[in-house]
């Protein structure tokens, strides 16, 4: 007899299917009357998506605006210097000039000659360009020059309605026109903007690798766990549809509701779908072969293993879909564009599973896992297929499930303390914007940050401006001089320009204000002004300038900063603000799936605290990875926040698998039995689908981007933990620990009913 389920006997070839009991049951019933219709609906979908439906890349681009928030004070202190100075003297574009042998006096004077042209308007064919300077390490003073007349820098400014893409090309044409001819050294273009573009080509470059990897990987490791051919063809079909479905569907979605999904993000949707598809697709083929093997006919295993698992996947994928969905509450553009592009993913992935993988089951039936057709030819040794009274008598054993039950207090304790370990490394953890340094050492916009770093301090990439306002304060020249002289004098600081490099007492319109009223200076730190020391930094000198301003008698002057140092500062402020608003609201909402789906207050509490140690393991180990072993200076800011929604809501996922299992054994056994039957039976498809997204998110090493290997890094070493030693170990020991406590109120815990 079969130890519980709605059939009795082993369903033959010919009997009538009969509808099993419940909501699930209708639906899945209803799915596999329509097999054929529910496949052919999903493939037409997929082909007018396909048709019809634009990509992202097509439909909206990744502007710079989308990863800084929208009101952030660089960017209105850069407006109004604009506005109270005649040059802007803040640049995203700069030409880079550069001979080791050195420059000579005719190429520096060439290079100030040209600059001097562009201000004019002499040049032909960069009209557009509305003005030039020019930066010569001539005099070879460190520490703002590392080098002595080999490097010259050009930054251009452009009208406010030269577009990014314009802007590359403007610079390319200055470069080839005015620059290159007669010149055989380095030369070549950078900035924040040129290494968004490059950085944008890079991941459309690498995409079609990143799908062709993961497809290879979800068809050897489905292929070898089932030892068939066609169940990764079933698996690789519902990907693709879900695939072709969900990315133009995020692409209108977000041209219609007014918001633009940057270019970071799509890599992530593929490879999250992949895993998601892949892994609900192994729990309904593994469901589906042990019906297969008790000799049930395929509609009858597809009908009855689907409604099965149906509330369950259903729950998982919602648990995944809401937690992503609560990043609509951040205020960063980058966070509102990511959750509801993951949220649309997952939804158009779970509807893929729950209808045409059970379809195709039910049209392949045992065709699916050839060569071996499970209920004809049953290897004996394969526990997965044995028959129902074979099952009986012979408990399923694991033995790391073996371990958690047998010895739950030592085990939960070595993985609380392992995990705590990992977590050691957020002490470490710092956040920057590697937007340049993540680049491929041969992109060029990384090659020519290179050059410019050779010949000068790493900071004059992106120098950070330091707008002093207050009445009359350009005639004090003498405090302003103090001031600066300061300034220079603080950690970090390779130079300052301001008014002590002005010997004229006139207002040219540079560093000194017409009006009489403002002044500036240009702070060139040291590092890399997008990375975490350059940040620090900053924020050292914001604590620091009340003192500096009154020491140089400078009080009543306020001091407000500019420049992407400055900005990147910003952006990660905002983004631990969104932490605080959306981590909450995530917990709150996997929280309340857990509980619902549990039936249960306690267990939810445990579950959830297990999956936030996992992820603060993952991210630990990725400062200790990034940071410490490969002396990366800091990890991408959006990085933590992108990995803790991405594992809080997968790790939920698993929670709700195992759990669900273990709380349906725990209405026929003991619990300790019950978690041992029901993790021993999950812990193989937990595993196999951890390994599968897991190598998902790896393969994102494939793009040669610094965040996104970081990324790939944390999500996947948060997934194996989360497989091999969370839901393995960890949570069977504390389910065995807490007992039937864990699901008050409810009784569901307290033995077999009658």
């Amino acid at each position: 007899m079969r130890e519980r389920g709605f059939a009795a006997r082993p369903w033959r070839e010919g009997d009538e299917l009969t509808r099993p009991p419940g909501a699930a049951g209708r639906a899945a019933w209803l799915i596999v009357k329509l097999r054929y219709l529910v496949v052919a609906f999903w493939i037409l979908i997929a082909l007018l998506a396909t048709v019809k439906l634009p990509t992202i890349g097509e439909a909206q681009g990744g502007a710079l605006g989308d990863l800084v928030p929208r009101d952030a004070e660089a960017l209105e202190v850069e407006l109004r210097s604009s506005e109270l100075f005649d040059f802007p003297l803040l640049s995203r574009t700069l030409v880079v000039q550069r001979d080791r042998e050195g420059l000579t006096a005719s190429e520096n004077f060439r290079a100030a000659r040209r600059a001097v042209n562009v201000n004019r308007g002499l040049l032909p064919g960069l009209e557009r360009v509305a003005g030039a300077l020019v930066i010569s390490n001539a005099l070879g003073k460190p520490p703002f020059s590392r080098e002595a007349s080999t490097t010259a820098l050009t930054y251009l400014f452009f009208l406010s309605d030269v577009s990014q893409s314009d802007r590359r090309i403007l610079a390319q044409r200055f470069i080839d026109r005015y620059v290159r001819p007669g010149y055989e050294g380095f030369v070549g273009f950078t900035g924040t903007i040129a290494a968004r573009d490059a950085q944008a080509q890079q991941i459309e470059d690498s995409l079609p690798l990143v799908e062709l990897a993961t497809v290879l990987l979800v068809a050897l490791v489905v292929g070898l766990h089932f030892r068939s051919v066609g169940a990764p063809l079933a698996t690789l079909f519902a990907v693709a549809l879900a695939y072709l479905i969900a990315l133009r569907s995020i692409a209108v979605i977000g041209r219609e509701a007014g918001f633009s999904v940057p270019s970071e993000v799509e890599p992530v949707i593929v490879v999250l779908l992949f895993g998601v598809v892949t892994d609900y697709s192994i729990f309904y083929l593994s469901r589906i072969r042990r019906r297969l093997a008790d000799g049930e006919a395929p509609v009858h295993a597809a009908a009855v293993g689907s409604a099965e698992l149906m509330p369950i996947i259903l729950t998982a994928g919602f648990t995944v879909m809401a937690a992503t969905a609560s990043l609509l509450v951040a205020k960063l553009g980058f966070f509102q564009a990511f959750g509801p592009g993951l949220a649309l993913a997952i939804l158009v992935g779970l509807l893929v599973s729950v209808t045409f993988v059970p379809a195709v089951l039910a049209i392949g039936g045992r065709w699916l896992f050839w060569p071996r057709r499970p209920g004809i030819d049953v290897p004996a040794a394969d526990a997965a297929e044995e028959t129902p009274t074979e099952r009986e008598g012979r408990p399923a054993r694991h033995f790391a499930v073996e371990l958690a039950t047998g010895r739950p207090v030592l085990t939960a304790a070595v993985c609380v303390a392992l995990l705590g370990l990992g977590a050691t490394g957020l002490a470490k953890l710092d956040l920057g914007n590697p937007v340049i340094r993540g680049l491929p050492s041969d992109s060029p916009p990384r090659e020519a940050y290179a050059h410019a770093r050779q010949g000068f301090a790493a900071g004059i990439l992106s120098p950070t401006a330091v707008l002093l306002e207050a009445t009359g304060v350009v005639s004090e020249r003498r405090n302003l001089a103090m001031l600066q002289r300061l300034v220079d004098r603080q950690p970090g600081v390779a130079e300052v320009i301001g008014p002590g490099d002005q010997p004229s007492l006139q207002a040219f319109g540079a560093v000194l204000s017409k009006t009489g009223d403002a002044a500036r200076l240009f702070v060139v730190f040291g590092s890399d002004p997008l990375g975490a020391r350059a940040i620090k930094n900053l924020r050292r000198l914001q604590r620091a300038m009340p003192r500096l301003l009154i020491e140089s008698g400078l009080s009543p002057a306020t001091a407000t900063y500019a420049g992407d140092t400055a900005l990147v500062a910003e952006t990660i402020d905002e983004t631990i603000s969104d932490i605080g608003r959306v981590a909450p609201l995530s917990l709150f909402v996997v929280l309340l799936v857990l509980v619902v789906f549990l039936r249960a207050l306690v267990a939810p509490l445990y579950l959830l605290a297990t999956s936030v140690l996992a992820l603060l393991a993952a991210l630990g180990l990725t400062a200790y990875v990034f940071q410490v072993l490969l002396d990366q200076q800091g990890v991408a800011y959006f990085v933590p926040f992108a990995s803790a929604v991405l594992l809080l809501s997968l790790g939920s996922d698993y929670n709700v698998f195992l759990t669900g299992r273990i709380w349906q054994e725990a209405a026929h056994r003991p619990l300790r039995e019950a978690v041992r039957v029901a993790g021993a039976r999950a812990a193989t498809p937990i595993t196999i689908a951890g390994i599968v997204l897991a190598g998902s998110f790896a393969l994102l090493f494939l793009v040669p981007i610094r965040p996104f290997q970081q990324l790939g890094f944390a999500v996947a070493a948060g997934l194996l933990i989360d497989a091999f030693v969370v839901r393995t170990l960890l949570v069977p020991a504390l389910i065995v620990l807490v007992g039937p406590l864990g699901g008050w109120p409810s009784r569901r815990l307290r033995g077999p009913r009658p």
